[in-house]
């Protein structure tokens, strides 16, 4: 019983031939690219774009956003081969288990759960928050009341008195919206992207309206000193940030990474598509082209429409809306969309992350590294309701009852690290299998892969040193359920074990 030991490819490829057990095959590449886009455009967008410019770039916050598209297609290459080569559900945990071996695919797995449940359920408080500034600022109604949509750890103390005035009991909205999604997930596949596609279409339309008009008010002034002089920043927190010349790119690259999450959640669904070999890498590549141009585009028309000190100051969480009250007169109402398409943005990104989240469940649950049940299919819908369903429970406890700032960069910092093993996996791959039919292969073998490793990694190191020891922390709390669960169940250790 090796924990090394690693899941043939003949096994993989017999896995995606299409039976009456399969997951039903619903998805085009138009489907896919559109998945890709409704999981990439969201808060990182209309959030981290300020952010990054007020910690770390400036208005060379564009730069930043090339390094990090750099970093993503570099990956995004490697994901589109592996992908395309093994349509099978479950992205970098299935490559990692058929070049790395169980051990490496364990953590993978287990890794992909700080990008997509926990990232599902940071989003869904946020979706809260932001529900509640459509309600009072967009249709004038009262606000949920704020015991309501809190955790029970969050309240509101009185400046003067020093008396908690307001305390929370459940995040009944965060719950909800996971609940949905959740439930039309098991609904199938073919109508949530349906419905995710409604939802690409309009926040696509308001961001690129963002483009178009706000273009017309960009400040020339703002742009002047586009790479700022290195310095150190340090924000109301006491936080330092390296400001300006490379490593305030290189930081402001990590920071707008989150903006990028959500293109890989792609690949889990390769065992969906009706012809991965050609529409994975169209799905892959495709969305993260769009968004890349979207993204460098948005970021200019933002830094130039306000100074640095502004989104330092003023503009915060929202400071999209804010800059173009402030900045575009007569188009408030441009403003109010803009709480509108962060709301549909974090709707899709939730969708697209649980879709993830329960792709990889199945595929551990196949291999008995988790509950067989997870492997379950419904017999009408054909998707994995059980591990749908225990996403539900854990994300949707979690959005409730946990407040949204306690996981910070970890969900980046699980990403990078993920990609990093995508692209060891193809240098791999094409030393143990080079007879392996590739419809689509990554270009420049093995330095396309390595340049990835070194960019990922690299931002990486900018995300600090306190989200490296909370990943190690969280790795190894997944070995010791490794050790006591996974090993002992493996189907591949345990042929007996195999139904």
């Amino acid at each position: 019983m090796s924990i090394w030991k690693k899941k043939p490819i003949k096994l993989l490829l017999a896995e995606a031939t299409e039976s009456e057990k399969g997951l039903k095959r619903t998805l085009t590449a138009w489907s896919l690219i559109a998945l890709g886009i409704g999981a990439i455009i969201g808060a990182g967008l209309f959030v981290r774009t300020a952010t990054a410019a007020a910690q770390n770039a400036g208005p060379s916050v564009t730069i930043g956003f090339i390094v990090a598209a750099i970093g993503c297609a570099l990956a995004g290459l490697c994901y589109a081969e592996l992908s395309s080569s093994i349509p099978i559900s479950g992205s970098a945990y299935t490559y990692t288990y058929a070049t790395m071996g169980e051990l490496l695919a364990w953590i993978i797995g287990w890794d992909l759960i700080l990008e997509y449940a926990v990232g599902a359920a940071t989003v869904g408080i946020a979706w809260s928050e932001y529900l509640n500034n459509l309600l009072v600022s967009v249709l004038h109604t009262s606000p949920i009341p704020y015991a309501f949509c809190h955790s029970p750890f969050q309240k509101i103390i009185d400046p003067v008195t020093h008396q908690v005035v307001e305390h929370g009991i459940i995040n009944l909205p965060a719950f909800f919206i996971v609940a949905i999604i959740s439930l039309l997930l098991i609904k199938g596949t073919q109508e949530s992207a349906f419905v995710n596609g409604l939802i690409v279409i309009t926040k696509v339309a308001i961001v690129i309206m963002i483009i178009i008009f706000g273009w017309h008010f960009i400040n020339p002034v703002n742009h002047e000193n586009y790479i700022p002089k290195a310095t150190t920043y340090i924000d109301e927190h006491g936080l330092k940030y390296d400001f300006g010349g490379f490593w305030g790119i290189i930081g402001a690259a990590g920071t707008v990474f989150f903006a990028f999450i959500g293109f890989d959640a792609v690949s889990t669904a390769a065992q969906e598509t009706k012809n991965p070999k050609r529409d994975m890498p169209i799905g892959i590549l495709g969305s993260l082209a769009i968004c890349t141009v979207l993204y460098i585009l948005f970021a200019h028309v933002l830094t130039g429409l306000a100074p640095v000190e502004f989104f330092r100051t003023t503009g915060k969480e929202a400071s999209v809306a804010h800059a173009i009250e402030a900045f575009m007169p007569g188009y408030g109402w441009l403003a109010q969309f803009v709480t509108v398409a962060i709301l549909f943005g974090f709707t899709s990104v939730i969708l697209v992350m649980l879709l993830g989240q329960s792709r990889v469940f199945y595929s551990m649950g196949k291999d008995g590294l988790l509950p067989k049940s997870f492997s379950d299919l419904h017999p009408k819908f054909k998707t994995p309701y059980k591990a749908n369903l225990a996403i539900l429970v854990i994300v949707g406890l979690f959005a409730a009852f946990i407040p949204g700032d306690i996981v910070g960069d970890m969900t980046s910092i699980g990403t990078l690290f993920a990609f990093i093993l995508v692209c060891i996996s193809v240098v791999v791959l094409r030393k143990t299998e080079p007879e392996m039919k590739r419809e689509f292969k990554t270009p420049l073998v093995p330095l396309v892969p390595i340049a990835g490793v070194l960019v990922c990694f690299l931002m990486i190191l900018g995300l600090g040193w306190a989200n490296w020891l909370r990943l190690i922390v969280w790795l190894a709390i997944g070995l010791i359920i490794y050790f006591a669960y996974g090993k002992k169940n493996s189907v591949l250790n345990n042929p007996d074990k195999q139904d």
